[in-house]
């Protein structure tokens, strides 16, 4: 009996230091899973106006383009707006473009198959040949007209005249002014597919030129940037017959509020309901053309719902410093009508910090504010 139990005391123990020997050689990360966080939500994009997946939507199921803007812009009327035009932002920062199909610059006539240059001279502008030969000063800014367009080399075509003017740190400002309906056919092929419904590509074009009226960027010697920063504007080179006609079949035409051009938010996809301004530009007054709404035809969009997965480590990087030591929970304390993130906490072993929506999309990467966070593992 005794020789047993000692037998078996001798098994146990050799049971141990194997499992003590196997437990050092097995990594840590086998031995204990890190954890992981899976972030679901909904929409891309700041969630404000209209929805052009659900522009897309509500266009399929027969809804004319005044019906989709009166949906989406609420309170509002169609006017009409005078043209004029858009001074376009197109580079900055080179102390030279190059650019051709001109006719006149300058003062002066050009050759519109030749290439020209347009260089910073002191506080003022020069025109070159492509030779480098000085064709005269332009004064405090060049313009260039021509045909139809002018070329600007490595950049496209553009409508309208070219301008070129000093910029106060340095280089050159690159401007196309453009007439207001040339502006809107160089903006809608590059916000909405132009194999889109017509309807849906109509109600573009109202919402990009009542956009490009209704806002400017301050201080500045042009109204437009030709990005995302503004609306995305690719000039006559990115133009389809598709949005030239919805352009057309709009011409002039702008959603109003109060008698006034109202500026029209629009974004890629809502997830199912649009959000009030205020709830995602966070400090923007409330504006009652830019509330809450439902979307019930856009779930074709691909990202109608998604879903982000990250590692503890992952999300402990991308969070810096509103980490304080080990991260544990991000709770959410305020959501919109939609409902995306107004605020929230991010909860760590040693202290919560308070943080906005739009800066935990911005830190993660997420496609909008409309999320939730799971943890598990461990």
């Amino acid at each position: 009996m005794r020789a047993d139990s000692t037998a078996h005391a001798r098994r146990a123990n050799g049971v141990a230091i194997l499992a003590c020997l196997v437990a050092l050689l097995v990594p840590a990360g086998i031995a204990r899973a890190e954890l992981t966080w899976k972030v679901t939500g909904r929409g891309w994009g700041h969630g404000i106006g209209m929805s052009q997946w659900g522009a897309f939507g509500y266009a399929k199921q027969g809804k004319g383009w005044q019906g989709i803007l009166g949906h989406y812009y609420r309170h509002t009327k169609l006017g009409r707006a005078n043209g004029g035009d858009i001074r376009v932002l197109l580079e900055s920062g080179e102390n030279s473009v190059d650019f051709t199909d001109a006719t006149q610059a300058c003062g002066k006539d050009l050759d519109e198959q030749k290439t020209y240059t347009a260089v910073r001279n002191g506080s003022g502008v020069e025109l070159r040949s492509a030779e480098g030969q000085d064709l005269g000063g332009c004064g405090d800014s060049l313009r260039a007209a021509g045909g139809e367009a002018i070329k600007v080399i490595d950049k496209g075509s553009y409508r309208g005249t070219l301008v070129v003017v000093p910029r106060g740190d340095g280089g050159l400002y690159v401007i196309n002014a453009v007439p207001l309906e040339g502006y809107v056919k160089g903006v809608v092929p590059n916000e909405m597919p132009s194999d889109w419904p017509a309807d849906a590509l109509r109600a573009q074009a109202v919402a990009a030129r009542s956009y490009g009226l209704a806002t400017e960027v301050s201080g500045a010697p042009f109204d437009q940037f030709d990005d995302t920063r503004s609306q995305v504007y690719g000039g006559l080179g990115s133009e389809t017959a598709a949005t030239n006609d919805a352009a057309e079949a709009t011409a002039g035409r702008v959603v109003k509020y109060g008698g006034k051009i109202a500026t029209t938010f629009y974004f890629s996809t809502s997830g199912g309901r649009t959000e009030n301004i205020e709830f995602s530009f966070l400090g923007a007054d409330p504006k009652p053309y830019l509330k809450s709404v439902k979307d019930p035809f856009e779930d074709s969009a691909p990202y109608h719902r998604w879903k982000e997965t990250f590692s503890q480590s992952e999300m402990e990087a991308k969070l810096g410093s509103l980490v304080d030591g080990t991260l544990r929970s991000i709770q959410v304390t305020k959501r919109g009508r939609s409902p995306r993130i107004v605020s929230a906490k991010v909860v760590g072993s040693g202290g919560t910090t308070q943080v906005s929506g739009p800066t935990l999309q911005s830190r993660l990467g997420l496609r909008s504010t409309w999320a939730s966070f799971h943890k598990s593992g461990g």
